[in-house]
């Protein structure tokens, strides 16, 4: 079971730092943060250099988090607000599937991201190794999740209309 949570754990988190670099540095063909913000400018999140780079170091952060298996439920609540603007404001009106631009991509990064909230990291994680596990209990599990879906709902409210929607 830990080395599937090992494994489970590194493939959503490093997958998600590096969408995060894609933002923030223009690694692994992203459009770096100057582009980023003029994207999140034209979907309403003013000031979009701001919005973007909360977005990119949140990704990368939850990422690396999830990853080394640090500070248990902490960096899943994150991977859950961004994936939960995501989803609303870039791909809702796409439908389900990737394919369409649609939700799945986020709804698979944010369901792995609770799923990894509520059964812990494992032993082959760094709260393991620093006696860390005994802390995270169901309850602040369940309370991070819930923090994340506020923290995403809130980023959400801060929207203003689309530019391309203005008159």
């Amino acid at each position: 079971m830990n080395q599937g949570i090992l494994i489970a754990r590194l493939v959503i988190g490093l997958l998600m730092a590096a969408h995060g670099a894609q933002k923030a540095f223009g690694w692994f063909g992203g459009y770096g943060l100057a582009g980023t913000a003029g994207f999140f400018e034209k979907i309403g999140f003013r000031p979009g250099r701001f919005f973007a780079a909360a977005a990119a170091f949140g990704e990368i952060a939850s990422g690396l988090l999830v990853a080394f298996g640090f500070l248990g439920p902490i960096g899943p609540a994150l991977m859950i607000a961004v994936m939960i603007v995501a989803a609303m404001s870039v791909h809702w009106a796409n439908g389900l599937f990737a394919q369409n631009n649609g939700i799945e991509v986020p709804l698979l990064y944010a369901t792995g991201a609770a799923a990894l909230a509520l059964t812990g990291y494992g032993t082959l994680s760094l709260d393991a190794l620093l006696g860390l596990t005994q802390f995270w209990t169901p309850v602040l599990a369940w309370g991070a999740i819930l923090a994340g879906v506020v923290g995403g709902a809130a980023n959400l409210a801060l929207r203003r209309q689309p530019v391309a929607a203005r008159s």
